[in-house]
């Protein structure tokens, strides 16, 4: 099993002025760590069970723009891109220039968008939820042709793109992998039966019921249900002194009995000194052979 780091949360002791240096830090400390991957949350505004939407939000593709600068081994990408922000052919070409420029490291991470406030707030498209749907798939398609060999035109519903021309194109081939963010049952888990290379279901309850809903479909449509990448989002809290480190291990043993390849989330007080070197050096070695 891997771990990865997800970041959703900047504010740190120092406020603005301090954020360049401190999150540069967190990543390479993750980084020494071992973890895999990192993420970061395509939002603009705090969502509400973290804090008020008024604390510090970065914008995604820029920070792993930076992130892809102070690191050199870990994947990146978004947990996950909300479709309705950016137009697709954008979108990839945002992707490919992160995997271009971070050496083949890029990861896309996608979901039908759910914040109606934060997109009103700032004018962002937010239509009603079976067109933002509709959208992911067109923009899945759109991104997978632009990551081939056709650069003809793409004629959708929603997108209309006279050329699909992407160039200079990805160092990950044939693609930087799909990571398709959610567990609804009818489409999400579908749409990563026929287009993703990985999932990201929260670890509840109901996380084995859904493994078994994204067999069925991948059963439905032809696909090698062990192809995809099964990856959980859950939050890590080791205790102010580490008291809880044999409950994430035994956690996540139980994660890795189900199938979960990847154990992907944030880490509480990440920024404090010794907390993600206390996962590299008791969690992240004690599941490595899961």
């Amino acid at each position: 099993m891997r771990l990865g780091l997800h970041i959703s949360d900047f504010t740190w002791d120092g406020g603005a002025a301090a954020l360049r240096e401190t999150l540069g830090d967190v990543a390479q400390r993750a980084e020494r760590a071992a973890y895999d991957r990192i993420s970061v949350m395509d939002h603009l505004w705090q969502i509400s069970h973290l804090g008020p939407p008024e604390h510090e939000m970065l914008e995604a593709y820029t920070t792993l723009g930076f992130l892809a600068a102070r690191t050199e081994r870990v994947k990146l990408l978004t947990v996950v891109t909300a479709v309705v922000y950016r137009e697709p052919g954008l979108l990839a070409k945002a992707a490919t220039t992160l995997d271009v420029l971070s050496g083949g490291r890029a990861m896309l991470g996608i979901g039908a968008a759910w914040n109606e406030e934060e997109s009103r707030g700032l004018g962002l498209l937010f239509p009603p939820t079976a067109e933002r749907f509709e959208r992911l798939e067109e923009a899945l398609q759109i991104c997978q042709q632009m990551w081939s060999d056709d650069d003809a035109a793409y004629e959708g519903t929603h997108y209309h793109l006279a050329r699909t021309l992407n160039s200079p194109q990805s160092l990950s081939r044939p693609h930087p992998p799909i990571l398709i963010g959610g567990a609804g049952e009818r489409k999400t888990l579908r749409l990563v039966a026929q287009y993703a290379d990985a999932c990201n279901i929260f670890d509840t309850p109901e996380l084995p019921h859904k493994l078994d809903v994204l067999r069925e479909h991948c059963e439905r449509l032809g696909r090698d249900y062990d192809e995809i990448e099964k990856t959980a989002q859950l939050r890590f809290d080791l205790g102010p002194n580490g008291e809880r480190v044999e409950q994430t291990i035994e956690h996540l043993h139980e994660l890795a009995g189900l199938g979960i390849q990847v154990a992907h989330g944030a880490l509480a007080d990440v920024s404090r000194p010794g907390t993600l070197e206390l996962m590299g050096e008791q969690v992240i070695p004690a599941v490595a052979d899961l």
